[in-house]
């Protein structure tokens, strides 16, 4: 088995196996499909699939092959005509993604106008950067240039990834993807997922917190949403409109 092929089979029976895990997820799922307009909806970096579950028609791709995927695509060169797609959505993606200027050329290139790009990604903020340098496999570095640009490296580990990127991107005001990409509209800009995702433990064996709980818990992050989420936030959820 490939090392890709065990970390998704390792993501799968942590999946399967918490149901904390699936209900806080379907929150994040009723959240993007919410944000979407009619159309053609394309996923990238759909990873398990656990979005298609939710949402039949949305057209899955990832950079690795697996079964439950409809097409195999890099996402900094997206397998569609110009102007063709109504939504992309991407769940933890933009921190993996090398190059992120040449991926926002390509959406930019083939989402209608009005089109959107909806994602969900790492927050870095006062509450949740102990977490994620300390506790998270994946680094974050806040020195680095978010918008390098550069050619692609062919062999490069698609699990490589600087959590700081989204929050790097979008933060400030005007941000500096707003500066580099006049052709999007910043539609929505949340923080939030500050008590039931951290408590959850991930996709970790544990849970802090039982399943009865999680309700709860989602409906009191809501309220408080506005007040704390960009000082505990660990996710940023991000709504670009194409002008």
């Amino acid at each position: 088995m490939t090392y890709h092929g065990t970390i998704l089979t390792q993501h799968r029976k942590a999946w399967d196996a918490k149901a904390v895990l699936r209900h806080i997820y379907g929150d994040f799922h009723r959240r993007i499909l919410g944000a979407c307009r009619p159309g053609l909806t394309v996923e990238i970096g759909a990873g398990l699939g656990c979005l298609k579950s939710a949402a039949p028609e949305v057209v899955c791709i990832d950079i690795q092959m697996a079964p439950w995927l409809d097409l195999t695509a890099d996402a900094q060169r997206l397998p569609f005509v110009d102007a063709r797609v109504d939504n992309i959505v991407m769940i933890d993606v933009l921190h993996h993604i090398e190059r992120p200027y040449r991926f926002f050329t390509e959406a930019a290139r083939v989402l209608k106008l009005g089109g959107q790009l909806v994602m969900l990604e790492p927050a870095i903020t006062f509450g949740s950067w102990p977490f994620y340098r300390f506790f998270h496999h994946e680094p974050v570095d806040m020195a680095a240039d978010p918008l390098a640009e550069g050619k692609p490296s062919p062999n490069r580990d698609p699990y490589h990834a600087n959590q700081a990127i989204p929050t790097l991107l979008f933060k400030g005001r005007p941000s500096p993807f707003e500066t580099a990409f006049a052709e999007f509209e910043v539609a929505e800009r949340t923080w939030l997922s500050f008590l039931a995702y951290p408590l959850s433990g991930g996709y970790q064996p544990w849970s802090l917190i039982p399943l009865w709980m999680v309700r709860p818990l989602l409906g009191l992050e809501s309220l408080l949403e506005p007040l704390l989420g960009h000082l505990f936030g660990f996710r940023l959820f991000l709504v670009l409109r194409k002008r």
